[in-house]
């Protein structure tokens, strides 16, 4: 937890709700998590948390993240879930694929590039980030050298449950 005062203008996501607002130069806030090339802010003077992207560090004192590069030798599949595991829901400090919320992908070849389909859950039906969640792993998944176009679909079955959380999460959020 770090307090900081935005030196500029910056563009973030209201958590839960997901809608993008604009916080202004001079707003105080705290560093809650920096996960995933982005920053948790609780903000007091708004009354909630806000998630900033990577490449607006500048605005928090922090140097700008840019989007991970990925390992060109690695295949197409081990590259998407090497993005998927950069993907955080702000509120949880455990990346979505360790989280179990990624239940199926698929890899389709095309003359343009391939298209890539991920299904994923949330871990509640009422979570207000879902949509912003499954915009950020579309967004990095097109960033990727070689795909065309992603698609990211929430479904909702199986429910999800802890127990799908993988060692790795069950450890990082002290369930292990």
């Amino acid at each position: 937890m770090e307090r900081i005062e935005l030196t500029r203008d910056c563009e973030a996501v209201a958590i839960p709700a997901g809608h993008v607002v604009t916080i202004e130069q001079g707003t105080e806030a705290i560093i809650t998590q920096a996960l995933g090339g982005s920053w948790t802010l609780q903000i007091p003077a708004l009354g909630g948390l806000y998630r900033i992207a990577g490449l607006d560090g500048d605005a928090i004192g922090k140097e700008p993240i840019a989007p991970v590069e990925h390992d060109a030798d690695a295949t197409l599949e081990d590259q998407v879930m090497a993005v998927l595991r950069t993907c955080y829901d702000p509120e949880i400090p455990v990346n979505i694929v360790d989280l179990g919320l990624i239940y199926d992908m698929a890899i389709s070849p095309g003359d343009d590039g391939s298209q890539i389909d991920v299904k994923m859950t949330l871990t509640a039906p009422g979570c207000g980030m879902g949509g912003a969640i499954a915009a950020d792993a579309r967004q990095k998944l097109i960033a990727l050298e070689g795909v065309a176009d992603a698609n990211v679909e929430i479904v909702w079955d199986p429910p999800w449950n802890p127990q799908m959380i993988s060692p790795e999460g069950r450890e990082r959020l002290g369930m292990a």
